[in-house]
């Protein structure tokens, strides 16, 4: 094992048994480098190995202001590696894509199951936004994207909610230029806002099983639309 890699394990394991949780302040350079008996440039090695992962991040300030913490905002890094991983074509599209039917039917089945009329309002009003007159694509994109993670938020999963944010992230680009490009912006968005409404009518009827059928609907339809080409 190399020396930056006993770091790696060794917040590894803290991380594992409780001994770092969100917000733990991690020990000096210094003082991880004496502890583990390794040079503190082979700290500094993983430590950047560590923020580039979401891990950890780090803050200039006096006292406890100031130091590297175990962070709680991994959604960005975890999107990063899905998008590469996606891009290499180490998971395929298809896979991509029957993974997010896989979460996200469950959570609109959360929903209907529920039954709180407070989750489909908060849809509405998401649905609204999208209806305003000159949203541009960009601006769309990131509505429909926030219609999404807010769905899967609110069946109160924050993985599910952070893998839904990832698998949208992991081939934006590629849907911001087929609809730029090859796909009727027009009446795309108009099928969208409809099947949007219609995901969230089924949710604030209680029909779980409607409501998982219409997001994997939409979902397939949306990527095969864009994707196609």
């Amino acid at each position: 094992m190399k020396a930056y890699e006993r770091v790696l394990q060794h917040v590894d394991d803290a991380i594992l048994d409780g001994t770092y949780r969100i917000g733990s302040l991690l020990p000096s350079e210094r003082d991880l480098a004496a502890r583990l008996a390794v040079s503190r440039t082979a700290v500094r090695e993983a430590l950047r190995t560590l923020q580039a992962q979401g891990i950890i991040e780090s803050s200039v300030g006096a006292g406890d202001a100031g130091g590297t913490r175990i962070s709680g905002r991994h959604s960005p890094a975890l999107a990063s590696l899905l998008r590469l991983h996606v891009a290499l074509g180490r998971f395929p599209r298809a896979d991509v894509v029957d993974l997010r039917v896989l979460i996200e039917r469950e959570a609109a089945g959360v929903l209907a199951a529920r039954n709180d009329p407070a989750d489909a309002a908060r849809l509405r009003e998401m649905i609204g936004r999208q209806r305003a007159p000159g949203l541009d694509l960009r601006g769309f994109n990131e509505l429909d994207t926030a219609f999404h993670t807010t769905l899967a938020d609110l069946a109160g999963n924050q993985l599910v909610t952070d893998l839904v944010a990832a698998v949208r992230e992991s081939i934006a680009r590629d849907v911001r230029d087929a609809a730029s490009h090859d796909v009727d912006w027009r009446g795309f968005r108009e099928t969208v806002l409809d099947q949007h409404a219609g995901i969230v009518d089924a949710i604030a009827a209680g029909d779980a099983e409607d409501a998982r059928q219409r997001v994997e609907r939409h979902i397939r339809w949306n990527w095969g639309t864009l994707l196609s080409s």
